[in-house]
């Protein structure tokens, strides 16, 4: 008797324990289970990002035998994207904010050094699972506030006084204001991205709008002086690199090439933009940026070929600028 109640107590212990191991395990798989659902990656279709730069110099001089002035210099840079991709759908949007000025003791009054509204937006469909899509593409380019030229000297008005920061503004002229000149275009095309850092967008119908609000403009950047708007029908090719060639290092440059079919389709209209980023530390960086624009429609005076010119010619605009700034990305 006492070996059968042995043994049933002995097959009550091991079912007991079979039954909490097997408890454990059952357990154990269901916490897996929702670990592997909570850990399961969501898809993600859109990006964002921004980078911010500030960028200030300073030149001070006290008893400088060699001459010179004191001036003072500041830009501020927003450069921000968001963009969409789900399976053949893409949806790619910029926007390049750009705004600086300088002062300078020989010209009491601030000037403008860089002023620039800059939005491309591109929809593509993929025709290819790879790298080729149609497109339908938008840019639109201006600038926020007034631009000037100065002489290089002017009269005063009370020769008492001296010269004044109002006989400057009287003597400047005028060369941009917001809408004037603004560029927008729409194309149709066909955008090839062989590699991640190349990008190639050729949009032979392409329809654009040069808007130039101000009359006293209007023929400078070829509209009729009684229109503020002028249409262009063409075609554009944009070509996008981005090269990073380490951590600190990174080269970016677009060129726009737009021929007009209704105008002179053999004058190419060119704009060539490069950034040179060089990361010291954490938050600071050099920059060294180029812009070259080449227009047939714009008409550029000169002093020393005004009476050959006296409305201006064409010719080819290049602007470079090298800074120190504090640069911050989202």
């Amino acid at each position: 008797m006492k070996k059968i109640l042995f043994a049933i107590a002995l097959l009550g212990v091991s079912t007991l324990l079979y039954s909490q191991d097997a408890a454990s395990e059952m357990a154990a798989a269901i916490n897996e289970s929702k670990q592997v659902v909570e850990e399961a990656p969501k898809p993600v279709y859109w990006k964002k990002g921004i980078k911010t730069t500030v960028n200030f110099g300073q030149t001070g001089l006290v008893n400088w035998a060699a001459g010179g002035y004191n001036t003072f210099n500041l830009r501020a840079y927003i450069d921000g994207n968001i963009n969409y991709a789900k399976d053949r759908i893409t949806f790619d949007n910029r926007l390049q904010l750009e705004y600086g000025f300088l002062y300078s003791a020989d010209k009491p009054i601030l000037q403008k050094s860089d002023d620039r509204i800059y939005f491309e937006s591109k929809f593509g469909f993929k025709i290819d699972a790879k790298n080729l899509s149609i497109t339908a593409n938008f840019d639109f380019k201006s600038q926020f506030t007034k631009g000037f030229t100065y002489p290089k000297s002017v009269t005063p008005a009370d020769p008492e006084k001296g010269v004044t920061p109002e006989d400057w503004k009287r003597e400047r002229t005028l060369k941009s204001s917001f809408l004037a000149p603004a560029y927008t275009n729409l194309g149709i095309g066909i955008n090839y991205n062989p590699w991640k850092w190349l990008n190639i967008n050729f949009a032979p119908l392409t329809g654009g709008l040069v808007i130039v609000t101000l009359p006293e403009l209007r023929k400078s950047y070829g509209n009729d002086e009684d229109k503020s708007v002028r249409f262009e029908f063409g075609a554009q090719l944009k070509i996008d690199a981005q090269v990073a060639i380490n951590d600190v290092f990174s080269y970016t440059t677009q060129i726009v090439l737009f021929s007009n079919y209704l105008k002179n389709p053999q004058n190419f209209r060119v704009n060539w933009d490069n950034t040179i980023n060089y990361k010291l530390g954490k938050y600071f960086v050099l920059n060294f940026i180029t812009n070259l624009i080449y227009d047939p429609t714009i008409l550029i005076k000169e002093d020393k070929d005004i009476e050959k010119f006296p409305d201006g010619t064409q010719r080819v605009q290049f602007k470079e600028s090298l800074a120190l700034g504090v640069t911050f990305m989202f």
